[in-house]
């Protein structure tokens, strides 16, 4: 198993074989995104595929950008989703009035620039949790490009100040998961990182779960 001190999420699963694999794999996420990006998926689509995995093991996060209430409450009227993930510019307000609205758990991606730990603050009391990702002109993600993760800490402080988990995102694969690890994130949010040709890849999935046993049983 994953080490259970770190949530693990993988995100962008865009066939029912990429769900199959993280249904058998140690994550405690599985992520859908409902937004342009080469992993898009529609929520019926998504429906069919749990539909014929049921039991799923892990908790289902929605991943949208600059979403629309309904757009959100279709997807919920569709699919069992546990999470909420507003992944573009959405307001505190917004966000806000789709907690009201749906009554889920709210998750909000920050896009890493200088002192961006500061744009937490703005959530405080709202979102549930937070992702953290790089920021790369013209996509809100999926870039598969890490941040200077030496900002990691201001981040996790802002988040614990508010009791509330915080995601890395962006570019973590096997090569480098020990090195984001001796940061102690609350979570980690995966998605190139294993893949191989397109694809969910159970020999990367299982390579990386190795580094994190590994790491886990040194500390």
């Amino acid at each position: 198993m994953v080490n259970k001190d770190i949530a693990v999420k993988y995100c962008g699963c865009r066939s029912r074989e990429d769900l199959e694999l993280v249904q058998n794999s140690s994550a405690g996420y599985a992520g859908f995104i409902f937004a342009p990006s080469k992993r898009k998926v529609v929520p019926d689509e998504v429906a069919r595929w749990i539909n014929k995995l049921q039991p799923l093991s892990q908790k289902l996060v929605g991943v949208f950008v600059n979403p629309s209430a309904e757009e959100v409450e279709h997807a919920l009227d569709l699919l069992p989703l546990d999470v909420i993930q507003c992944h573009g510019d959405e307001s505190p307000e917004f966000l806000k009035l789709l907690k009201n609205k749906t009554g889920k758990i709210m998750w909000k991606a920050i896009r890493h620039e200088e002192e961006g730990w500061t744009a937490l603050e703005d959530y405080a009391g709202i979102a549930d949790g937070y992702v953290i990702d790089a920021r790369v002109e013209g996509a809100y993600g999926g870039t598969g490009t890490a941040f200077d993760w030496e900002a990691v800490p201001f981040y996790l402080e802002e988040a614990s100040r508010q009791e509330v988990p915080c995601f890395i995102a962006g570019g973590i694969s096997a090569n480098n998961i020990t090195r984001l690890l001796s940061y102690q994130p609350h979570g980690i949010d995966i998605s190139s990182g294993i893949e191989k040709d397109g694809k969910k890849s159970k020999e990367a999935i299982t390579e990386l779960e190795g580094m994190i046993i590994n790491e886990n049983s040194i500390s």
